[in-house]
Formats: structure tokens, sequence, C-alpha cells
């Protein structure tokens, strides 16, 4: 039985050492943590969502949505776990954050082909390799990676979290649950703002005290996961158009939208513990204390875990992997996960999966399976491979990287409804 070693048990190699299991190899999973850990990181679990709890939406009108279902299709671990701990978020599948990181590490314990072991890696270790060590690499080996590609070839983001509140320390006088436009059921908390209100709280964000993060300037932050305050500081309005939007949500206690949302979801099954949606931060903890308690419904709030920020790295895929995610020069030593530049936790996990099945079939001596960019999955791993990429940054998926329809279709969402179903049957018909 060939053995295949699996460098991190994060989501990308928690899917490629399943994959690479149920494909009849021998897999060594190497993961550092318990016995080492990064401030990120609060459990000994695989998998482990450091960030929020959702991984965005779920219909096929969304990219995130079709790559999902994809996943679905082809037998994805997290997708599975994901589902068996969803907890209601609208239109989005958000899970139990340390449920769906057990499950996950259960099934890979149990599974006969594969053996964890318990350890940091400080090197680049001869093929066949999966390296999926992701964005919170350890310093040794981001080194040993810099060393093997050329320290010119890598990319250093910042990536933040956001903090999490319990539910009891709500005060709902000033919050109300709903889900924006009504879609699905009433599972966020939403947290209103008069405009007064949101002033003030707007220019204590921009003015509040930061930790000290070596590296950090505000360029430097990936978009997908602006701290607040950095959004503060662009202008008066920013937070209004992005997490702090009201659009599609009544204040029952006006009947009116609200000058301004902070939107609460919930965390874990057992519905005591909501995350403030998209409040990354790397601001001071007792700084967050004093400016997010500004927000009505948050006056009194019990905090069990403040915002953080932490460096994420990033290879200069285009140069280095091809559209399997292997090393140009070697196939046999492949990455997966947020170091390739796939960004979010589904998309981390389709890199996984794709970086598993295509070394299958190179050691199995069978054809490789080309998704296309017919695919969500297939898509996304044409971008990162993309040679013709010159300022290369982190990718979520999104409709713009899969091929076009080659007939027109009117209306946005109906358009992206075919582009899905055209996916998913060239999926199928690919089994």
């Amino acid at each position: 039985m060939t053995e295949v070693k699996v460098i991190g048990a994060g989501l990308a190699g928690s899917e490629a050492a399943w994959q690479l299991a149920q494909r009849g190899f021998r897999v060594k999973l190497h993961e550092m943590k318990p016995a080492k850990m990064t401030p990120a990181h609060h459990c000994a679990d695989f998998a482990e969502l450091v960030c929020s709890n959702s991984l965005r939406g779920d219909r096929l009108e969304n990219a995130v949505g079709l790559l999902k279902e994809e996943l679905r299709r082809l037998d994805s671990l997290i997708l599975a776990c994901a589902d068996a701990t969803r907890v209601e978020a609208g239109g989005c599948l958000a899970v139990d954050r340390y449920g769906f990181s057990g499950m996950v590490t259960e099934k890979l314990r149990a599974h006969p082909n594969i053996t964890v072991i318990s350890e940091e890696v400080t090197r680049v270790p001869e093929g066949p390799v999966i390296i999926a060590t992701g964005p919170l690499t350890s310093d040794a080996m981001s080194e040993a990676i810099a060393d093997y590609f050329g320290k010119t070839d890598y990319l250093h983001f910042f990536d933040a979290a956001a903090p999490l509140v319990t539910l009891d320390s709500v005060d709902m006088a000033h919050a109300w649950y709903a889900s924006r436009y009504d879609r699905g059921s009433a599972d966020y908390i939403n947290c209103a703002m008069s405009r007064e209100e949101y002033t003030a709280f707007v220019r204590e964000l921009a003015s509040a005290e930061e930790a000290e993060v070596h590296g950090f300037e505000d360029k430097n932050v990936f978009e997908g996961c602006m701290p607040v305050e950095v959004m503060a500081r662009r202008g008066e309005d920013t937070l209004r158009y992005g997490p702090l939007k009201p659009v599609g949500l009544k204040d029952p206690s006006t009947g009116r939208e609200p000058y301004a949302v902070v939107q609460l979801r919930r965390d874990n099954a057992a519905g005591n513990i909501y995350n403030l949606v998209g409040f990354q931060t790397h601001l001071k903890f007792p700084e967050q204390k004093r400016v997010f308690s500004m927000i009505p419904a948050l006056h009194d709030a019990e905090f069990v875990r403040y915002g953080v920020m932490h460096r994420n790295t990033f290879l200069n895929s285009p140069r280095l992997l091809d559209r399997t995610y292997a090393d140009r020069r070697d196939p046999l030593v492949a990455f997966a996960g947020q170091m390739t530049g796939v960004e979010g936790y589904v998309e981390s996990c389709a890199s996984g999966y794709v970086a598993a099945v295509s070394m299958a079939a190179r050691l199995h001596g069978e054809e490789i399976p080309d998704f296309t960019r017919l695919t969500a999955i297939g898509a996304l791993a044409y971008y990162v491979s993309d040679e013709s990429v010159t300022a290369f940054q982190p990718m979520n998926v999104n409709f713009g990287i899969i091929a076009p329809l080659e007939q027109r279709v009117r209306g946005k969402a109906n358009k992206n409804l075919a582009i899905a179903n055209r996916a998913l049957a060239h999926l199928d018909a690919m089994k």
C-alpha cells in the first residue's frame, strides 16, 4: 500500500487525508496541535474554524453555494460534517464550531488507513506529500517552504477573527431576531443603531488603540477579512455599506429600517454563544470591550472571546503551482488550503479535494480528472494556477472566474442559476 504524507489537519489537509485514505492509500497525517498552538487556535481538534463559524451562502445562485453542492456530490468529508452539525443561519451554512471540528477529528482518527502524528514538521519532505499547513503555518515550516521555492515567491497578508458574546448578555430591548429580507427562519440577532449612536461608535472605533501585530499595515489586509477599525478609518459610511448595512431589515419597534444594524450569528448548537458578524478586529481587548459596548444591545455584553489578528501566509501560486495544486517542478509535492491563495473555508476544502484526487490518480497511473472552468471547483484551481495573473491576491470563489454561458440569460440570479445547473450537470457526467 503506497504511503502519502499530509502535513496539516486543517480543512484542506483533513479533506485531502480523507480522500486519499478512501482511495486505498496509507496516509500519515501530521498535525502540530496540540503540542504546538498558535494564538488563533483554541482547541486540539482538526479542521478548527479560527474565524467565523459560517461557511457562507448555501444557495446555487451564490458561487460558494455552488461549490458546496459540487463538494457534496463528490463525497466531501468536510461538507458531510458541516451539514451534520449545522446551526440555523438564514441562507448560510453555519456550523456548531466545536461539534464540527470534533466530528472531522473523530472520523479521521477512526479511519483504518490514516495514522495521525502529533508533531510539527519543519521541512518540506520528499513526495508523495500534500502540504496544507495553512495561513497560520509555523515560523519554522514557513521558512522551510520559502527556502524550497525561493523567498521572493512568498506573500504575506493579515487576517482577523470576530469576538463572541453570550446570548444572555444581549439586551433584546434594542435587538430582534430576523434574517435579511425575511429569508428562511429568523436566525440572526439584529442590533439597531440610530444615526447618533452609529456616528459616535464609528468615531471611537476609528481612534481606538490597536494591539501590536508585527509588520501590520492596512494595505496588507485581505479585503474579505478587513478589520472593522480599518473600515471605520475609510469613511463614516463605510461600515453602513458593509457589515452594518441595514437593508432588508425592519426594526419591529419602529416598523422602519434602522440607520445601521450589527448582526449576531449563532456560533454553537446550544445557541448560547453568538459572534459579531463582520467584526474582525485587532483592537486591544479592553478597547474591544469599551467600543463594542457602545452598541446599544451590547452595553452589558459578556465577551467569551475577543477578536484577534494574525498573519496569513500565501504562496505566489500562479508562478509555482499547476491546476492540481502541485509544484510545477515536482508533481508529487502538492500544496492545499489558504496558503495556495484560495480564500475561505469551502475553497480550502475544495483545494484539498483536488490535490488529493489528483495525487491519487498520479500514483495509480490514471488520468488526472479535469473539472474544467465549467465548475466552481475547477475554476478555482485554474485561477490559482493561471500564469497570466501578475498581481496575485487571495480569491474567494465567484462566478467571474467560471466559464461564461454561451447563451444570454436575463437577470443576474437567473444567469448564476443557469451557470450552476450547467456545472452540476458537467460534474455528474464526469462520474
